[in-house]
Protein backbone atom coordinates (compact mmCIF):
# COMPACT_ATOMS: atom_id res chain seq x y z
CA UNK A 1 0.00 0.00 0.00
CA UNK A 2 1.30 2.78 -1.07
CA UNK A 3 0.80 6.85 0.85
CA UNK A 4 0.70 10.25 0.10
CA UNK A 5 0.95 12.28 3.10
CA UNK A 6 0.62 16.31 2.59
CA UNK A 7 1.56 17.60 6.42
CA UNK A 8 0.89 21.25 6.34
CA UNK A 9 2.51 22.86 9.57
CA UNK A 10 1.16 26.08 9.86
CA UNK A 11 4.08 26.51 12.65
CA UNK A 12 6.92 25.79 9.76
CA UNK A 13 5.40 28.48 7.88
CA UNK A 14 7.26 31.99 8.20
CA UNK A 15 4.57 34.15 9.56
CA UNK A 16 3.81 36.01 12.84
CA UNK A 17 1.87 33.28 14.25
CA UNK A 18 4.83 30.45 13.41
CA UNK A 19 7.01 32.61 15.91
CA UNK A 20 4.42 32.21 18.57
CA UNK A 21 5.90 30.22 21.61
CA UNK A 22 3.93 26.42 21.89
CA UNK A 23 6.66 25.27 24.44
CA UNK A 24 7.18 21.08 23.66
CA UNK A 25 5.65 21.90 20.23
CA UNK A 26 9.13 23.15 19.50
CA UNK A 27 9.86 19.06 19.46
CA UNK A 28 8.07 18.64 16.26
CA UNK A 29 6.54 15.44 14.67
CA UNK A 30 8.40 15.18 11.80
CA UNK A 31 6.73 14.59 8.69
CA UNK A 32 8.75 11.06 8.17
CA UNK A 33 6.90 10.23 11.72
CA UNK A 34 3.36 11.49 10.40
CA UNK A 35 4.16 9.14 7.29
CA UNK A 36 5.35 6.31 9.16
CA UNK A 37 2.50 6.79 11.53
CA UNK A 38 -0.34 6.73 8.89
CA UNK A 39 1.29 4.25 6.84
CA UNK A 40 0.67 1.99 9.93
CA UNK A 41 -2.59 3.04 10.91
CA UNK A 42 -4.02 2.58 7.55
CA UNK A 43 -1.75 -0.90 7.06
CA UNK A 44 -4.16 -2.10 9.85
CA UNK A 45 -7.16 -0.17 9.35
CA UNK A 46 -7.33 -2.10 5.60
CA UNK A 47 -10.48 -3.92 5.79
CA UNK A 48 -12.48 0.14 5.85
CA UNK A 49 -10.59 1.32 2.84
CA UNK A 50 -12.13 1.13 -0.81
CA UNK A 51 -9.82 -0.46 -2.92
CA UNK A 52 -6.78 1.43 -4.51
CA UNK A 53 -3.20 1.22 -5.29
CA UNK A 54 -2.61 4.45 -3.43
CA UNK A 55 -4.30 6.59 -1.26
CA UNK A 56 -3.79 10.34 -0.16
CA UNK A 57 -4.21 12.13 2.51
CA UNK A 58 -3.52 15.93 3.78
CA UNK A 59 -3.08 16.81 7.19
CA UNK A 60 -3.22 20.81 8.39
CA UNK A 61 -1.90 21.48 12.10
CA UNK A 62 -2.97 24.95 12.49
CA UNK A 63 -4.04 27.50 15.63
CA UNK A 64 -7.25 27.84 17.61
CA UNK A 65 -8.24 31.18 14.60
CA UNK A 66 -7.90 29.35 12.00
CA UNK A 67 -9.90 26.17 13.07
CA UNK A 68 -12.55 27.98 14.34
CA UNK A 69 -13.25 30.09 10.76
CA UNK A 70 -13.07 26.12 9.57
CA UNK A 71 -15.32 25.11 12.42
CA UNK A 72 -17.43 28.26 11.78
CA UNK A 73 -17.89 27.67 7.92
CA UNK A 74 -18.31 24.10 7.65
CA UNK A 75 -20.37 22.82 11.24
CA UNK A 76 -21.66 26.39 11.97
CA UNK A 77 -19.64 26.84 15.07
CA UNK A 78 -18.42 29.34 15.94
CA UNK A 79 -15.48 28.07 18.18
CA UNK A 80 -12.28 26.43 18.16
CA UNK A 81 -12.55 22.43 17.96
CA UNK A 82 -9.67 20.31 18.09
CA UNK A 83 -9.83 18.49 14.71
CA UNK A 84 -11.47 18.35 11.94
CA UNK A 85 -11.98 15.94 9.11
CA UNK A 86 -12.94 16.57 5.76
CA UNK A 87 -14.13 13.11 4.08
CA UNK A 88 -13.61 12.62 0.53
CA UNK A 89 -15.74 9.30 -0.49
CA UNK A 90 -19.12 8.52 0.17
CA UNK A 91 -19.52 6.55 3.55
CA UNK A 92 -21.36 3.58 1.21
CA UNK A 93 -17.92 3.57 -1.25
CA UNK A 94 -18.46 0.46 -3.26
CA UNK A 95 -15.94 -2.52 -2.14
CA UNK A 96 -16.14 -3.93 -5.49
CA UNK A 97 -12.14 -5.46 -6.14
CA UNK A 98 -13.38 -4.76 -9.87
CA UNK A 99 -13.76 -1.00 -9.23
CA UNK A 100 -10.41 -0.54 -7.78
CA UNK A 101 -8.77 2.92 -7.89
CA UNK A 102 -5.44 3.60 -8.69
CA UNK A 103 -5.16 6.64 -6.57
CA UNK A 104 -7.75 7.32 -4.31
CA UNK A 105 -8.14 11.11 -2.17
CA UNK A 106 -8.87 10.15 1.50
CA UNK A 107 -9.34 13.85 1.98
CA UNK A 108 -8.48 16.42 5.17
CA UNK A 109 -7.67 16.32 8.72
CA UNK A 110 -7.12 19.98 10.35
CA UNK A 111 -5.52 19.91 13.91
CA UNK A 112 -5.78 22.90 16.01
CA UNK A 113 -2.19 22.53 17.87
CA UNK A 114 -3.62 25.61 20.33
CA UNK A 115 -6.40 23.30 21.33
CA UNK A 116 -4.01 19.75 21.65
CA UNK A 117 -1.79 21.45 24.14
CA UNK A 118 -4.57 22.58 26.17
CA UNK A 119 -6.22 18.95 26.42
CA UNK A 120 -2.39 17.40 26.66
CA UNK A 121 -2.23 19.16 29.79
CA UNK A 122 -5.40 18.59 31.32
CA UNK A 123 -5.04 14.67 30.11
CA UNK A 124 -1.45 15.04 31.79
CA UNK A 125 0.25 13.47 28.68
CA UNK A 126 2.72 15.02 25.86
CA UNK A 127 1.77 17.00 23.01
CA UNK A 128 2.67 14.46 20.40
CA UNK A 129 0.49 11.68 22.12
CA UNK A 130 -2.76 14.19 21.98
CA UNK A 131 -1.87 14.86 18.27
CA UNK A 132 -1.43 11.56 17.22
CA UNK A 133 -5.16 10.69 19.17
CA UNK A 134 -6.20 13.38 17.33
CA UNK A 135 -4.75 12.28 13.93
CA UNK A 136 -6.15 9.13 14.39
CA UNK A 137 -9.78 10.52 15.48
CA UNK A 138 -9.64 12.72 11.83
CA UNK A 139 -8.51 9.18 9.79
CA UNK A 140 -11.49 7.22 11.64
CA UNK A 141 -13.92 9.94 10.15
CA UNK A 142 -12.21 9.80 6.62
CA UNK A 143 -13.08 6.35 6.67
CA UNK A 144 -16.43 6.45 7.47
CA UNK A 145 -16.31 6.23 11.14
CA UNK A 146 -18.46 8.52 13.38
CA UNK A 147 -19.84 8.61 16.75
CA UNK A 148 -23.47 9.88 17.08
CA UNK A 149 -24.46 7.52 20.65
CA UNK A 150 -22.18 6.46 23.26
CA UNK A 151 -21.86 2.54 22.08
CA UNK A 152 -20.26 4.33 18.72
CA UNK A 153 -18.28 6.47 20.45
CA UNK A 154 -16.63 3.63 22.61
CA UNK A 155 -15.87 1.56 19.49
CA UNK A 156 -13.98 4.91 18.15
CA UNK A 157 -12.16 5.48 21.12
CA UNK A 158 -10.93 1.97 21.29
CA UNK A 159 -9.81 1.61 17.50
CA UNK A 160 -7.83 4.34 18.31
CA UNK A 161 -6.07 3.12 21.22
CA UNK A 162 -5.48 0.46 19.18
CA UNK A 163 -4.16 2.37 16.50
CA UNK A 164 -1.84 4.28 18.97
CA UNK A 165 -0.37 0.87 20.22
CA UNK A 166 1.09 0.37 16.85
CA UNK A 167 3.41 3.59 17.05
CA UNK A 168 3.79 2.52 21.00
CA UNK A 169 1.48 4.91 22.61
CA UNK A 170 0.20 3.71 25.40
CA UNK A 171 -2.99 5.59 26.22
CA UNK A 172 -6.34 4.43 28.66
CA UNK A 173 -9.46 5.20 28.17
CA UNK A 174 -12.39 5.37 30.32
CA UNK A 175 -15.37 3.33 28.45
Amino acid sequence: MQLELDVQDLFDESSSTAAMDFGEYDTRITGETWQDWFERWLESLQSYLPPAVSYEIALRLTDDAEIQALNAQYRHQDKPTDVLSFAALEVDFPQSPEMQADHLYLGDIVISVNTAQRQAQRQEHSLSTELAWLATHGLLHLLGWDHPDEEQLRAMLQQQVQLLKLISIDMDIET
